[in-house]
């Protein structure tokens, strides 16, 4: 659970020593680019600062969080380590917010079951824009940051 105003973004790359040579798949939506678009920054930042050559990460754009299980399946054939997913839901006033985050969720725990790679889920589903700033490079830290150290822990794990 997120203690409130705390960030929890920070990391330690001296862990991330066999990265190097690792192919990153990130994919982002367009929705709320704003805030995914921060998303992005972070974790692509996060990679490059952890020893990941830029010409091994990938990067996919779909229109919105729905769409990225089938961007990450697609990005997958790119023979990547790991999968990145990047979106932002910010609930409205009807039950589409729940439709789309429990599908997103559900899909892209799937593709974990399916993929012989991890997927990770860097979605935010926040009930309102201050959230998701909070929670993409403000006062909570950026969400994309700890998706790529997600990513790359997992896939040094795969690769055991």
């Amino acid at each position: 659970m997120l203690e409130k105003h705390k960030n929890l973004s920070s990391y330690n790359k001296n862990q991330f020593s066999q990265a190097k040579g690792l192919k990153i798949g990130i994919v982002k939506s367009r929705w709320n680019k704003n805030i995914t678009n921060n998303l992005f920054e972070g974790a692509y930042n996060t990679l490059i600062d952890c020893g990941i050559n830029k010409k091994d990460i990938i990067k996919y754009e779909v229109p919105g969080s729905f769409e990225l299980i089938f961007g990450a399946m697609s990005i997958y054939k790119q023979n990547v380590d790991a999968i990145i997913c990047l979106g932002s839901v910010i609930k409205g006033d009807t039950k589409h917010f729940d439709f789309i985050c429990n599908a997103v969720a559900n899909g892209i725990k799937d593709l974990n079951i399916k993929l012989e790679i991890p997927v990770i889920f860097g979605v935010l589903t926040d009930n309102n824009l201050q959230q998701a700033i909070d929670r993409s490079g403000g006062k909570n830290g950026n969400k994309g940051v700890e998706a790529a150290v997600t990513a790359l822990e997992m896939a040094i794990l795969n690769k055991r």
